[in-house]
Formats: C-alpha cells, sequence, structure tokens
C-alpha cells in the first residue's frame, strides 16, 4: 500500500473530527486525521494549568491586544490560555459584514476551549423551520439521532438531571451539579408564576462520578476548579485531546498528521467520487495528496465551506457537489446580544463552595410547539447568581488587617443573565472565496458576509422584558437589561452553508450527511445545519457524526461507495 493511501481521511480534530476519527478507527478503517495547526497533547501541552494568577507576566490579563483585536473579544482568550487561540493577523479574512471569527488551530481545536454545555434538540428543533416556513426541512427527525446522543453522552460524561420537559429531552446524565441558594429562590418563583418555564441546572461535559468508560480513557472527576480553558490535566471535562482522539490512536488504526493544511478535495471525473485531499503542510509548504476511500470533512464550520468551495473541477466549477448553487450559504449562528443583570437581597449568611463549570438555565418557552411570537425561533436564557469577592470598593494599594478581612469576606449577591437565540438562515448571509486575496500557504482567504435581521432584534428585545420580568418576580433590584450590540461570530456557535435536506435542489447533503452529489465525502460539523435551533450544538454535531461514521463503515462494507480498483485493498 502507497503511504499515502488509507481506507479514510477525517479533515479536523475538533470535537466533531475526533467522533468521526474513533468510530471509524473502531469500525476498523485505516484513518488518517489532517489537523492544520500543531500537535497538543493531553496533559504534557497544557502549559498553564496548573499556574497561580502571580505566576503570569501580566497577571492573567489579556497579552499583545494589538496583536489579536478579534479573539481578544471571546470569554476564554486571556494570557493562561491564548496559546490555543489563532493570531488573528496570521490567519486573516475579509469581512464584508463585521463578523468575530474565533478560531483554535491546534489538535483538538476548540474542543479544548469550548464552554461544554451539551443539551439534546428536542422533536420541536427538527420540525419547526417546516412548520413556521424557514430553511428547509430536515431530512431527520428526534427519533433518527435520539440513539446516538444516548452513545455519545455515555462517552463523552454528561452531568444534569433528569427535568422531564417535552422541549428539551433528558439523557445519560451523571449527577448534576447543584443551584445555589438565589438560584432556587428564582427557580420557585418562576414555577410558581408560569406553566411553560422552568428553571434547571445546566447540562455540561463534566465527569462529576467517573463511570468504567471513562476510567479507561483515563479520565478522572471535576475538580471544580474553573480553569477549564487552559486544557485540564485531569481529563475532567470532555475534549478530543483527553478522550476520543487516544481512543482511536489504541487501536492502532489511527494517522495523526498536525500541521498540514487542506487545499482542496480531490475529485476523479471517471470514478465520480472523491478519491483524496491535497495537503500543503503548514511548516515546509509541500504539497502532499492523501487518498482514500471516504472522507469526513470536519474542519469547523467556515474552514469546511472554504475548503468545499475550493474544492474545484470540471464537473463542480464552483465547489464540490454545488450543484445547487448555495454552497457557502444559509450561515447562521447564535444570537447571544440580550444581556441582563440585577442585584439580591436576603441572602447574606449564605454562599457556596467551589466554582461550578455551568450555570442555571431557563430553556425555550417561545415558539416551543406553536408559533406564538412575532419572531421565528428561540431562545434559552442562561444565568447565575453569585457573591462578590475581592476589592469591593477598597484600594488595590490598601494593606493590614483591616483590608485583609475585608477582602476574604464576601460581598452582597449579584445576578447575570444572558440570552442564547435562535438566528433564522437566510440567503443573503454567506461566505465565499476572494478572488485575489490569499492566505500565508496560497489558499483563498475566505470574505464573510453575514449579519443581523429584524427576528434578532426582535428577539433579543423580548428576552430583555421577560428577563427584566423574571428577575423582578423574584425580587431582585437594579434590575438592568441591555444590547450588547457585537458582531455576529462571537457566540461561536456558527452553522450552515453545507445543510442538510430532502432536496438536492435545495440542500447540500442527505439525511446521512453525504454529499448528494458526491457520495463518499461526509459534512458532520456545523456547517452541515440546516438551522440552528436555541440549544449549544456540540452534542448535536457529535451525534451526527457517530450516526454518520456508522453508516459510512456499513456502506463501505456493502460495497456502495467502492470503486472496482480498490475492492482487493479493503479491510486488507
Amino acid at each position: 500500500m502507497n503511504k499515502n493511501t488509507f481506507d479514510a481521511i477525517v479533515i479536523g480534530s475538533g470535537i466533531s473530527g475526533g467522533w468521526a476519527a474513533k468510530e471509524l478507527c473502531e469500525g476498523g478503517l485505516r484513518t488518517l486525521v489532517l489537523e492544520r495547526g500543531r500537535d497538543v497533547k493531553h496533559q504534557e501541552d497544557y502549559p498553564t494549568a496548573m499556574k497561580n494568577p502571580w505566576d503570569f507576566t501580566h497577571h492573567g490579563k489579556n497579552p499583545d491586544p494589538s496583536e489579536n483585536s478579534i479573539v481578544k473579544k471571546c470569554y476564554a482568550f486571556d494570557e493562561s490560555t491564548s496559546h490555543f487561540f489563532v493570531k488573528d493577523k496570521e490567519h486573516p479574512y475579509v469581512q464584508e459584514k463585521p463578523f468575530d471569527w474565533i478560531r483554535g488551530y491546534q489538535v483538538g481545536g476548540k474542543s479544548l476551549i469550548w464552554a461544554r454545555q451539551t443539551q439534546r434538540w428536542s422533536s420541536f428543533e427538527f420540525s419547526s423551520p417546516k412548520r413556521d416556513g424557514y430553511a428547509v426541512e430536515w431530512p431527520i427527525n428526534y427519533q433518527d439521532i435520539e440513539p446516538y446522543y444516548s452513545h455519545v453522552e455515555k462517552f463523552v460524561g454528561i452531568s444534569g438531571n433528569k427535568d422531564g420537559l417535552k422541549g428539551l429531552p433528558d439523557g445519560e446524565f451523571l449527577p448534576p451539579w447543584e443551584l445555589n441558594c438565589v438560584e432556587k429562590e428564582i427557580q420557585r418563583k418562576v414555577k410558581e408564576k408560569y406553566q411553560n418555564r422552568h428553571v434547571i441546572i445546566g447540562r455540561c461535559a463534566h465527569l462529576t462520578e467517573p463511570k468504567k468508560i471513562h476510567l479507561e480513557q483515563g479520565r478522572a472527576q471535576c475538580q471544580a476548579r474553573h480553569l477549564c480553558y487552559r486544557g485540564c490535566p485531569y481529563g475532567a471535562y470532555f475534549s478530543s485531546n483527553s478522550s476520543t482522539l487516544p481512543w482511536a490512536a489504541k487501536t492502532g488504526k489511527l494517522t495523526l498528521r498536525p500541521n498540514s493544511v487542506v487545499e482542496s478535495i480531490l475529485y476523479d471525473e471517471k470514478k465520480q467520487k472523491a478519491i483524496g485531499v491535497r495537503v500543503i503542510d503548514a511548516i515546509s509548504q509541500e504539497v502532499i495528496e492523501f487518498k482514500a476511500k471516504i472522507i469526513f470533512v470536519n474542519a469547523s464550520c467556515l474552514n469546511t465551506n472554504l475548503i468545499l468551495l475550493n474544492s474545484k473541477s470540471n464537473r463542480f466549477p464552483t465547489g464540490l457537489s454545488n450543484d445547487s448553487g448555495i454552497l457557502g450559504h444559509y450561515i447562521s449562528f447564535h444570537n447571544y446580544r440580550g444581556n441582563a443583570s440585577a442585584s439580591i437581597e436576603g441572602f447574606e449568611e449564605s454562599y457556596y463552595r467551589g466554582r461550578r463549570p455551568t450555570s442555571a438555565f431557563i430553556p425555550s418557552f417561545r415558539n416551543v410547539e406553536k408559533r406564538d411570537s412575532d419572531f421565528l425561533g428561540g431562545y434559552m436564557m442562561a444565568f447565575s447568581a453569585s457573591r462578590g469577592g475581592w476589592n469591593r470598593g477598597v484600594s488595590s494599594l490598601s494593606f493590614g488587617e483591616d483590608y485583609k478581612n475585608s477582602v476574604a469576606q464576601p460581598g452582597p449577591w449579584h445576578i447575570f443573565m444572558m440570552m442564547q437565540g435562535e438566528n433564522i438562515p437566510i440567503w443573503e448571509n454567506h461566505v465565499r472565496l476572494h478572488p485575489e486575496k490569499k492566505d500565508a500557504w496560497g489558499i483563498p482567504q475566505l470574505i464573510t458576509s453575514v449579519a443581523y435581521t429584524d427576528n434578532d432584534e426582535k428577539m433579543q428585545l423580548d428576552f430583555q422584558k421577560q428577563a427584566h420580568e423574571i428577575l423582578d418576580l423574584a425580587g431582585a433590584k437594579n434590575i438592568r437589561t441591555w444590547d450588547t450590540h457585537q458582531n455576529p461570530g462571537l457566540d461561536i456557535h456558527e452553522m450552515g452553508g453545507v445543510r442538510m435536506g430532502l432536496d438536492p435542489k435545495t440542500s447540500l447533503l442527505n439525511k446521512h450527511n453525504q454529499l448528494h452529489a458526491c457520495k463518499n465525502v461526509f459534512v458532520t460539523d456545523g456547517a452541515s445545519m440546516t438551522s440552528v435551533g436555541n440549544q449549544n450544538p456540540s452534542l448535536t454535531f457529535m451525534a451526527l457524526t457517530a450516526r454518520a461514521a456508522q453508516f459510512a463503515i456499513s456502506e463501505l462494507k456493502k460495497l456502495n461507495l467502492i470503486w472496482i480498483g480498490a475492492l482487493l485493498s479493503l479491510f486488507s
């Protein structure tokens, strides 16, 4: 066998790419994972994981903000985590409309720096586009993906409470984190007032009570340090680095190649299939071609769009499988613009321990079972109550016993609340290749042309109104609501451009995440999403990936994805 020939190639090593590698390797396929960034090994490549604030030159503040004008806006970016984010100047793109593209180019991708919130979609998320007339009809429903949610949850380890909500299905949960006293008071008041609003503890990918499968991965219980974005040496939160990639490697079927920038997917006109990928070595600039029977594209949403747009041939002059002409269109995201804050009295004698890695949530109560608002889609509310700590009105130059006593005592309770809203996919929101500008490897730069709509404005105004109502009901004071006016993209939940659908004229992928016109190429990251729902999307990416990978293995064994010349080498 040619050393550059494999059964499967996976482009990208993040949350979905790691799952593709795990499933394909377990299925017996010799799998090459291509990562455009550097290698990051679990534990040994987390240089700041155990550092104290005073161990940093800038005490943890953002380093070189002028070098990182975009990524510095990210909640997880600071001096302790900057090595897991790209430098904006080194990876330019063209913003036709303001868009903050947050990227992590390394083995593990953004699975090292994600917020780890994991919710299942309900049947309403899959049915709402058809019901309310936006996007296109999903080719799958909740029943199709439900067993794969369970498959992923058991392996990943999801803490959560079984809440019995139709709009937010329960899963395979480890013990939940606990709401604190103020959050429980809000929960009580909401339950008394509303029938369709529920306060729950967030469901997150943290091991609160590791099971055998997690110990076999070499992972341990969460220590509630909330230093997760530095990389967790305990493997307590899920990442590709601590979980799926090492698991795939144990099969002996995995080849991991970092510093491999994928330029395009190679299409054979005679075989009418993709035959491999063209890679540019990020360090040497050498151009290399790798061949495989199937290809999974998991480069993260916008990079997946870029690769497919740049994969041109006589058959597909505008991008691989782009017969419909919609490749790169209907880019969508989550609307985070609505925020609220308040103070609350009466709990001064109460406190809490640890740094819980999740917050309280109010699942969507808008447009769930039917259309009931003047906007499309729904939104979740996330909120947390906490007590202030350091330097509450005390000069940082103070010293002595009074100063020590002051900063040692917890301050008053405060509440922060935010929205996570469903952005509706529209044709105008798109990405495309720049006709002239190239990156450092000679690949066209991406143009982002993505903006909010009137629907997003109506939704965030409704959030502000409802947030104020809920906080007032709870007895909060000094209630303030506002619009952050942040750019699209800063939510880091970009989706679409290579959407699933029933009709090849209006979609790129079928119900198995196969390209309609190139069946041995699968897309299972955020690019594949038909609509975005209002829940955090990562669990759905992983479930779609596991489902598609198991289907691909089955199709290979049936010889449905193989051309004649490859038959003799299959599973050799």
